[in-house]
């Protein structure tokens, strides 16, 4: 029988070592994560986990976002076992620990320093006061636009703009010919891809997802403004493909000088202000998440964060990667190796208290707000049955916001019109709840 040990290095280092029996066989920890850049880093700095824990070894599997949710929730659903630790987001939470998908991560000792987490981050990854996941990036959304091109045109970005004045600022900057485009915004569809951009908005403009007795609101004034607004901004001002297009595809598109503006995570913020990954970061502005004035922006809330699998047989050494992981230790690697602004933001409270840090990311204290603003337990000017501000934490939502998605993504390719979009968004969302027997 194999016994693994973790030694704790005090409050410096998460973990210093792990042994075994059996003459130096090893543990292999599968890891399911997204293919973002704070991801994709996270892969190669593992190599000083390892280095530090000769008897475990990391298998990665990186993956688009939609896909990885896919693999993740079939795989945990059935208790399949592939994986051993699971990158997922404030939705699956809620949802996947009522089922006891989620193995408690509340024990991950002093080292990890639970209570340096920004509150309502550490509040979507915990259910019934228990925490199931540890925050490895946390966002809300910013708008982000070249003052470089606002100068040119005599433009001057508000705190807190409307999406009337980003649309109209879109016309005057749009330049194709030059390859300049007015306004990125995701257009793939998927309830993680163009359905947190589209939800968002919608809240701004005093729509919501579901009314109180969970009847479907896409057939409502709120709605349909917003989604024609969304989808005429996006025909008249967005980049070609704009519909194949997520927030890997406009980060590529706005750190190469062909986006005026950007309305999307505060993540993407520290990769813009980089001079080693955007061409345009002399000449990035910030501003906060699009406001209508009705009490709800266009800010959403969301982490990935590590999680473990109910049905993982290697939860010591799982806890043993995620307190480094999702810790201080590797927040102090990166900080060390590549510098502040290349610490994964959003997630704990002595980052944005760093003098360091806000010495070189004019976006912080936009983040912090936005962050703060977005109520997943009220998300909307209306009152709503569920819980989440870009999605309702309820089993159907995936379905329901990857045919939804599949709509807008249709309308901004030009195929269907915006109202056709919501009326099959409507028809949808009634067959998807109809069947859950929400109501008959």
């Amino acid at each position: 029988m194999r016994t693994i040990c973790v030694a704790l290095a005090g409050l410096a280092l998460s973990v210093l070592s792990a042994c075994s029996d059996g003459g130096g066989e090893r543990t292999t920890l599968t890891v399911a994560i997204v293919n973002n850049g704070d991801m994709v880093r996270l892969r190669e700095f593992s190599r000083e986990f390892e280095k530090d824990n000769p008897a475990i070894r990391l298998k990665w599997v990186v993956l688009e976002e939609n896909i990885l949710r896919q693999r993740v929730t079939t795989d945990v659903a059935i208790r399949g076992g592939q994986y051993d630790i699971v990158m997922i987001g404030a939705y699956e939470v809620p949802v996947w620990a009522g089922r006891n998908w989620l193995a408690p991560l509340d024990d991950l000792g002093d080292a990890y320093q639970a209570a340096d987490l920004i509150a309502p981050v550490r509040d979507v990854v915990s259910d019934r006061g228990v925490q199931y996941a540890a925050p490895f990036n946390g966002e809300s959304s910013i708008t982000m636009y070249r003052t470089d091109l606002f100068r040119q045109v005599g433009l001057a970005m508000p705190e807190a703009p409307t999406w009337e004045f980003l649309i109209d600022a879109a016309s005057k900057l749009h330049r194709p010919k030059e390859g300049v485009y007015g306004l990125c915004l995701r257009g793939m569809a998927g309830w993680g891809a163009n359905m947190v951009v589209i939800t968002a908005m919608a809240n701004a403009y005093g729509a919501r997802l579901f009314d109180e007795q969970w009847r479907p609101q896409f057939d409502t004034p709120e709605w349909r403004r917003a989604a024609t607004t969304y989808v005429g901004a996006m025909r008249a001002y967005g980049p070609p493909g704009a519909s194949s297009n997520s927030f890997n595809e406009n980060l590529a598109l706005f750190s190469q000088g062909k986006c005026a503006i950007w309305v999307d995570a505060t993540v993407a913020a520290p990769f813009l202000s980089d001079p080693k990954s955007s061409t345009v970061a002399p000449d990035t502005g910030f501003a906060g998440p699009p406001d209508e004035g009705l009490g709800r922006s266009s800010s959403w809330l969301w982490t990935w964060a590590l999680a473990i699998p109910s049905s993982s047989k290697k939860s010591d050494a799982a806890k043993a990667f995620i307190r480094w992981a999702a810790g201080p230790a590797y927040q102090q690697l990166v900080s060390r190796r590549l510098g502040p602004l290349a610490v994964p933001p959003g997630t704990r409270k002595s980052l944005y208290a760093n003098p360091d840090y806000r010495k070189v990311a004019p976006f912080a204290d936009i983040t912090l707000k936005a962050i703060s603003a977005a109520n997943p337990r009220s998300p909307t000017v209306k009152p709503v049955p569920y819980v989440g501000v870009q999605y309702a934490a309820i089993p159907e939502f995936q379905g329901i916001g990857t045919e939804v998605g599949q709509q807008f993504a249709a309308a901004v390719a030009g195929r269907i019109s915006a109202e056709d979009a919501l009326a099959e968004a409507q028809a949808a969302t009634r067959r998807h709840m109809a069947a859950a027997g929400y109501y008959k």
